[in-house]
């Protein structure tokens, strides 16, 4: 599916955003179960995070335990892509949030630093449930919203994550230190069980799944639907550089180790009666507060700026990388922790909207039956990205370098992806005019 000649349109306005809740309920639904189980993972992500670096002293265990969250999407993807573009994918978010009740719960048996190995099997685990939920959210979302809804219900997604980042973060950080990590394992299990209560309310038609032959257990291992997947991609001028501009945000990985770090060690928060964990824990959510406002109000700034036009949502991903670097390269020399929040604000404000604009444009331009390859493999190369990242900056922490000069690097590689991305819209854009010209000729 090509690119149709773009039409002058209206800005996105809050109004937009009030009439997709009012009038989607299907959305609406989709969009609550959201909420519970994403503020349910930041309270987690912030007690595992700061568990892992109490118990073990090294900032590699933060980093091993976000490879394991996000790495083997990676290698689960083919698979995961396969599944949610045969079967109906409600029925496979649902199961997979009901997996990942257990999984969480399980985690209450790590009680001292001889149980620390259990975490990283269930965290392993409950990425692969990831794996196939976050392609079939994002799949069904062209199903429930109308053409010129995808972006004004990607645009609210990602601020409602950030909203959750920040509550997440902040409340979280408040609940471990006074209640203990318990509570936080639990009220996140809990937020896996309403989700997959809300999701099964939805009522929607899935064409890709009643025209699609049932999926046998010998499936799972053809990779010949993954082939054809890949054929796909390659095809098409505006998928193809798309599909890798997630995996362009080199700082994600580096950043929870970052933030976890300078938490603990730099801008650590000593409230009276709030102990050394605590503190940390405390410095960590502010931080993590900063990224998440930033996350909320970049897509819905940029989103206005950039209505339906293809060509405003390419530039958007760019001015967006160039802006994550601008607020790492910043973030290295903050005195304060207020400071450091305000960067990681300006630099996420830049990340979210390469996020939110790229799988706008995904939706748009992607059939129905490769949604779910389309939106795997996505995700996977972003995932291999956030792990070698995570895994490099601990490494290069262990070493010895600060989390300050990490933060100033990740900073000056942002500048990378930018570079690829402009000389890769260019030449499509340069290809299409010349297409054009041609056409205009004969």
């Amino acid at each position: 599916m090509e690119p149709q000649p773009e039409r002058a349109l209206p800005s996105i306005t809050l109004a937009a955003y009030v009439r997709l809740l009012r009038g989607n309920r299907n959305f609406r639904r989709l969009w609550v179960a959201q909420i519970v189980s994403e503020i349910g993972d930041w309270f987690y992500t912030l007690s595992i995070y700061t568990l892992l670096l109490q118990l073990t002293g090294h900032p590699s265990s933060v980093a091993l335990a976000l490879v394991l969250q996000v790495l083997p999407q990676t290698f689960v993807g083919p698979t995961a892509g396969v599944v949610n573009d045969r079967l109906r994918r409600k029925h496979v978010m649902i199961a997979a949030d009901l997996a990942r009740f257990v999984i969480v719960l399980s985690m209450l048996l790590v009680r001292s630093a001889s149980m620390v190995w259990l975490v990283y099997p269930l965290l392993l685990a409950e990425t692969v449930m990831a794996a196939f939920f976050e392609p079939a959210r994002n799949s069904v979302i062209p199903n429930i919203a109308a053409r010129g809804e995808v972006l004004i219900a990607n645009t609210l997604s990602s601020a409602t994550w950030s909203v959750n980042l920040l509550i997440g973060a902040s409340v979280g950080g408040i609940v471990a230190a006074f209640f203990g990590r318990d509570a936080v394992f639990v009220l996140n299990a809990l937020s896996f069980l309403a989700s997959a209560l809300l999701i099964r309310g939805m009522r929607f038609t899935e064409p890709h799944a009643e025209s699609a032959a049932p999926l046998r257990a010998r499936d799972l291992v053809d990779y010949s639907p993954v082939l054809e997947g890949i054929r796909y991609i390659g095809s098409h001028r505006t998928i193809l550089p798309t599909v890798f501009a997630k995996a362009g945000e080199l700082m994600i990985g580096p950043s929870w180790v970052i933030f976890t770090v300078l938490g603990a060690h730099d801008f650590a928060v000593h409230w009276r009666n709030i102990n050394p964990a605590g503190a940390a824990m405390l410095g960590m959510s502010i931080l993590l507060g900063g990224r998440g406002l930033g996350a909320l109000f970049g897509p819905i700034v940029s989103a206005r700026w950039a209505g339906r036009s293809d060509r405003r949502l390419q530039l958007g991903i760019l001015f967006g990388y160039l802006i994550i670097a601008l607020g790492y390269g910043t973030l290295g020399v903050s005195r304060s922790v207020w400071m450091a929040a305000a960067c990681a604000l300006l630099a996420h404000a830049g990340g979210s909207t390469v996020w939110v604009f790229s799988t706008t444009l995904l939706q748009l331009h992607t059939d129905d039956r490769f949604r779910g390859r389309v939106f795997s493999a996505d995700l996977g190369f972003a995932m291999f990205t956030i792990a070698a990242g995570a895994y490099v900056c601990g490494r290069l922490m262990d070493a010895g370098i600060s989390a300050r000069s990490v933060a100033i690097y990740t900073g000056l590689v942002m500048l990378i992806p930018a570079a690829l991305w402009a000389m890769a819209t260019r030449m499509g854009a340069d290809r299409a005019a010349n297409t054009s010209v041609g056409s205009v000729e004969r």
